[in-house]
């Protein structure tokens, strides 16, 4: 006879534990204090012979683990563009471990398929997308990329007469995706992932703030034929620049082009009248792709991608067989809008998020983070020796570090070290137009002004 399984003792460790590290998280260092061989050597050994007690297990993996977090979650976390967790989003993703639902069909998990429909019309409408538009949860923005680009390949060698899911590349009419040269590196992988390769780039004069030039997007358009992708971006990863979106949809469509908007963390702009205007024009894309672990601050995995032609986005991720029950109608199975079979309802997460916030909420959060990296850039740039290399218009804020002996590259780049080993914040690092560069990310629903003061300190001491 199999034990009757033990809830409570390795879930209250778990609690307790999980409550313990948010609670310290004003207090610990943000980044890692342990070594790789400190952590092998508190993780490590043979492979136990028997079961062990879960609890001890939890306990066990909490003590050893602890030391090697860094601690995202924390207030004074700025590298790449991470969020946190908030309370409701983190609750609703631990009810989705425990309720273990495959979100792919709605047969399997109707309150998953249920939630996601409803989530995602939210989204559809807070970012004021066309009202057909399809919705897919999927990891990140890697993944919201490529299911977006699969759509747009599908789309676009249809209108050329050729069924690529049916018949694939070989044969096709060449493909060309035109994006700007300060593009994320997502959507070269995604072409890689959908076989049309690197080259298949056309890449596009910018500004010095790394925005698409439509008059060079329009000589590119002109100078071939053939099917095209436009692949745009709000909010550069490194100036949080967007491109002239509208410009570029315009341009785009009337050379009959698809165009899709990368916009990881910078299509959150639109959510909130002050910023706005930043993406003028947006909705009249094809496709845009976003994260909701950035600015919507729900626990890591959760990407989105949206599509104003769902039997685009059906046709290049659907799948039908035998042995699926697929829903009746009306019901939405997440595996038509996803690469994924089976998945984690992620959706749970998103939907609380937008439920505790609500639309004023999410507005109130993005503003506030970019008033935050305002007060970064006036900060550090009172001060000799340091330059801001952008214009600060988002939540991003690059730094350069000046030496007296000329090395400005290797000065900014060992103040980016310095920084991360003094505990108090952790910035990472970057290069912009070959000039190494300190990038400031302000993404978490927690920074507030002690949060960039005590930062801005530490780094002014750590640059010496």
């Amino acid at each position: 006879m199999v034990e009757k399984p033990d809830w409570d003792a390795p879930l209250a460790e778990a609690y307790d534990r999980a409550l313990g590290y948010l609670t310290a998280l004003p207090d610990r260092p943000v980044g890692s204090t342990a070594t790789r061989a400190d952590l092998l050597a508190a993780l490590g050994g043979p492979l136990p012979e028997g079961p062990r007690d879960a609890r001890e297990v939890v306990a066990d993996l909490a003590v050893a683990a602890e030391p090697g977090l860094v601690n995202t979650p924390s207030g004074r976390f700025f590298g790449f563009v991470v969020g946190g967790a908030h309370p409701a989003a983190l609750a609703a993703d631990w009810l989705a471990a425990t309720w273990d639902q495959n979100a792919c069909l709605a047969a399997l998990s109707p309150a998953a398929s249920a939630v996601e429909e409803v989530a995602g019309e939210w989204l559809v409408r807070l970012f004021g997308l066309p009202a057909q538009t399809s919705v897919g949860f999927v990891t990140g923005g890697q993944m919201a990329n490529f299911t977006a680009l699969a759509a747009a390949r599908h789309e676009v060698l249809r209108r050329a007469g050729w069924d690529v899911e049916a018949d694939g590349l070989a044969g096709a009419p060449r493909l060309r995706v035109l994006a700007g040269r300060h593009r994320h590196s997502t959507i070269d992988r995604a072409l890689r992932f959908l076989g049309l390769g690197r080259n298949a780039i056309i890449p596009i004069d910018t500004d010095d703030q790394g925005r698409m030039l439509p008059g060079a997007l329009a000589e590119a358009l002109a100078g071939g034929d053939g099917p095209a992708i436009v692949c745009a971006q709000a909010g550069g990863v490194n100036t949080g620049a967007f491109d002239p979106l509208e410009d570029v949809c315009a341009v785009a469509h009337e050379a009959g082009a698809w165009v899709h908007v990368d916009g990881a963390f910078g299509l959150w702009a639109a959510v909130t009248p002050r910023l706005r205007h930043l993406t003028a024009g947006f909705e009249q894309a094809d496709s845009w792709a976003t994260d909701a672990h950035k600015w919507l601050n729900v626990p890591y995995d959760s990407g989105l991608v949206f599509c104003a032609h769902p039997e685009a986005h059906r046709a290049a991720m659907g799948v039908r067989a035998g042995y699926l029950i697929h829903g009746a109608d009306g019901e939405r199975d997440a595996i038509d809008y996803t690469p994924d079979f089976s998945r984690r309802a992620r959706g749970f997460a998103v939907y609380a998020a937008l439920r505790s916030l609500g639309r004023g909420g999410v507005a109130d959060l993005v503003e506030r983070c970019c008033t935050l990296a305002g007060r970064f850039a006036e900060r550090l740039a009172a001060h000799d020796g340091v330059e801001v290399l952008n214009d600060v218009s988002l939540n991003q804020v690059l730094v350069r570090f000046l030496s007296a002996d000329g090395d400005h590259d290797g000065h900014t780049r060992a103040v980016v070290e310095r920084v991360q080993r003094d505990g108090t914040c952790w910035m990472s690092g970057t290069t912009w137009e070959g000039r190494a560069a300190m990038r400031i990310s302000v993404s978490n629903w927690t920074t507030d002004q002690d949060d960039v003061d005590r930062s801005v300190e530490a780094i002014l001491r750590c640059a010496g």
